[in-house]
């Protein structure tokens, strides 16, 4: 495994961040990539760093969809996005305190452990606040993406935002979140 600096992998949130977000989606046949979501993972993954996927999904809890219809659409944004190194899924509801859902830093960490690298040589992708939170309780770096449901607290409160994924994977790729102090 490659990579730039201490990062060796970069972490995406799925709905809302590398595709469009269609809420408890079931239909593979519903997912459409972010613009620019496939040529920004091209970068990373030229770049030499491991890509992973880390997401909420309590449609599965609340039993709008099964957990058959939540794997086809996985594998349908690897169809369009991937290969991905590593797939982190919450299948809970925000009531069963898993310490897994965001923003518990149990996926981001578990991706680690399954790419034998440290929280500090990743950093995370996401559209909300919980994303941001995730990362920092696990000891990762951070960029916000926002999107037309970013609230402008989460925004504010957000260490690093970029205007779009293409922008986040730049910032992360020319090293400018080494130091994650900057607002950018």
């Amino acid at each position: 495994m490659g990579g730039t600096g201490t990062l060796k992998a970069v972490l995406f949130d799925r709905d809302g961040t590398l595709v469009v977000d269609v809420p408890y989606n079931g239909d593979p046949q519903l997912v459409r990539p972010m613009d620019g979501a496939l040529e920004a993972l091209q970068k990373v993954r030229r770049a030499g760093l491991a890509t992973g996927v880390v997401t909420n999904q309590s449609g599965v809890a609340r039993g709008l969809l099964t957990l058959a219809q939540m794997h086809s659409v996985n594998q349908r944004v690897e169809q369009m996005l991937g290969p991905f190194d590593v797939w982190e899924i919450c299948p809970h509801s925000p009531e069963d305190g898993c310490n897994c859902r965001k923003p518990a830093p149990g996926m981001i960490l578990g991706a680690c452990s399954t790419l034998g690298i440290t929280p500090a040589e990743v950093a995370f992708v996401g559209d909300i606040g919980a994303d941001m939170e995730a990362a920092a309780a696990a000891g990762a770096r951070a960029v916000l993406v926002p999107t037309s449901v970013t609230r402008q607290e989460e925004i504010e409160a957000a260490g690093v935002v970029a205007e779009d994924l293409g922008h986040a994977v730049e910032l992360l790729l020319s090293g400018a979140l080494e130091e994650q102090d900057a607002r950018v």
